[in-house]
């Protein structure tokens, strides 16, 4: 994956302790589950949640509110990094969940969104037509073999932000 988004945005990605930092105030149930961004650039982004003491349920796997974190981070990071510092300024919300589980999760489970470009067409149909415009992201989490445990769609609601006069 490569970068191309705001360098401002991408510093506090990559910097480990500015966003741990980040999650500890804005999202600190991510931050106690343990939540890392693996990769990130315009097209994807993937983010994992451990199995660990903090994201387990009374069945030995992890719980799925804490798969959905990561779920939803995947997709979530794509967005913000498409409205980050965006002139108009774009408002970002998620408006609809769903998901399919496969597989017990008792490991690290890695979530992959690559709906980078439908975000920033959603976003660029928002600011030309000044209506809102949703797009449905798909996250896929896999576990260490490989194998799908869980699939999410989020959609995501995009709206330009018209100026006050």
């Amino acid at each position: 994956m490569t970068a191309q988004h705001h360098p401002g945005f991408l510093r506090l990605l990559r910097n480990p302790v500015r966003f741990r930092l980040y999650l500890l105030s804005r999202l600190p149930s991510a931050f106690f589950a343990g939540l890392r961004i693996d990769e990130a650039d315009d097209v994807g982004c993937s983010v994992s949640v451990p199995f660990k003491w903090f994201t387990r349920n009374p069945f030995r796997s992890t719980y799925f509110a804490c798969l959905s974190m990561a779920a939803e981070m995947s997709t979530g990071i794509l967005a913000m990094a498409a409205v980050y510092k965006r002139k108009p300024p774009v408002s970002m919300l998620v408006v609809g969940l769903s998901a399919n589980f496969h597989k017990k999760a008792t490991g690290r489970t890695v979530f992959v969104c690559v709906d980078g470009p439908a975000i920033r067409e959603a976003i660029a149909a928002s600011i030309a037509s000044g209506e809102a415009r949703q797009v449905k992201a798909r996250s896929v989490g896999t576990n260490s073999n490989g194998e799908i445990v869980a699939e999410f769609f989020i959609t995501w609601s995009f709206k330009a932000k018209t100026p006050s006069p």
